[in-house]
C-alpha cells in the first residue's frame, strides 16, 4: 500500500507543460543561444588541447574569422532550426531527437564563438535574426508533418556538410584548432542527416532543395561574413 501510494504522489506531481511553460522555456533557450553560452552535451572542445605552432599571418587570421564567423552563425539557425521542430514534432521520439541534436548543435555553437574569441573577433551581430527565421521555419516544418520536418533536417544537414568541407579546404594550415572543430563538426551534421533518413525524413520537392534553401543560405552567410 505504501509503494502503491508513493507511486500515486510522484505522478500527482509530473506537470504536463502548459502553452505559456513552453513559451517561456523557448525564450530561455533563444536568450542563452544568441546571449551566452549555451548548454552543451558531456563531449570536450576538439580544439581545447590544440596549440597553434606557426602564428597566423594578418590575412589567414581575417580569413579564419570569417569562416568561423559564418560557422557560428550556422549553428545559431541551426539551433532555432531544430527548437522549433521540436516544438511543432507530433511523435515524442522525433520530439527527442530533436532535441538531443539541438545539444550537440550548441557544442558546435559553443566551440565556434570560443574560437571567435580566440582570434579576438565577435560573433555575427545578426544572431537573434538568424535563430528567430529558422525557429520559425522549424515550427512550419514540423506542423507540416513529422516525415517533412525529418526531410528538412536530412537537406539542410547535407548542405551544411558540403559548406564544412568547403571551409576545411579554404582554412589557413597554421589554424589546427579551427580544423579540428569543423571536421567534428562535418562528422556531427552527417550523423544528423542519417538520423533523419532513418526515421522517416521525405524527400523535399525540388524548387525547395534547389532554389529556396541555397538562396537561404547564401544571404546569411555573405551577411554572417561581415556584419
Amino acid at each position: 500500500m505504501i509503494k502503491v501510494s508513493l507511486l500515486r504522489t510522484k505522478e500527482h506531481h509530473v506537470r504536463k507543460l502548459s502553452l505559456f511553460d513552453k513559451i517561456i522555456n523557448e525564450v530561455d533557450q533563444a536568450m542563452r543561444t544568441v546571449h551566452t553560452l549555451a548548454p552543451t552535451t558531456e563531449r570536450p572542445n576538439p580544439a581545447a588541447h590544440i596549440k597553434v605552432e606557426t602564428p597566423l599571418t594578418e590575412d589567414e587570421k581575417k580569413l579564419s574569422i570569417r569562416l568561423m564567423r559564418i560557422n557560428h552563425a550556422g549553428e545559431v539557425s541551426a539551433q532555432g532550426l531544430y527548437r522549433g521542430q521540436a516544438l511543432t514534432a507530433k511523435r515524442e521520439d522525433i520530439r527527442e531527437q530533436m532535441d538531443r541534436s539541438a545539444m550537440e548543435e550548441n557544442d558546435h555553437l559553443n566551440w565556434c564563438e570560443l574560437r571567435l574569441t580566440e582570434l579576438d573577433a565577435k560573433k555575427s551581430l545578426f544572431g537573434p535574426l538568424w535563430y528567430m527565421g529558422s525557429f520559425t521555419i522549424g515550427a512550419v516544418a514540423g506542423l507540416a508533418g513529422d516525415k517533412w520536418s525529418l526531410g528538412f533536417v536530412k537537406e539542410t544537414e547535407d548542405q551544411v556538410v558540403r559548406h564544412l568541407q568547403e571551409h576545411i579546404g579554404k582554412l589557413p594550415v597554421a589554424d589546427t584548432p579551427s580544423m579540428a572543430i569543423l571536421q567534428q563538426m562535418k562528422i556531427d551534421e552527417a550523423h544528423h542527416a542519417d538520423v533523419a533518413v532513418e526515421a522517416g525524413a521525405a524527400k523535399l520537392p525540388l524548387p525547395v532543395r534547389k532554389i529556396l534553401m541555397p538562396l537561404m543560405s547564401k544571404v546569411m552567410t555573405k551577411t554572417a561574413a561581415r556584419i
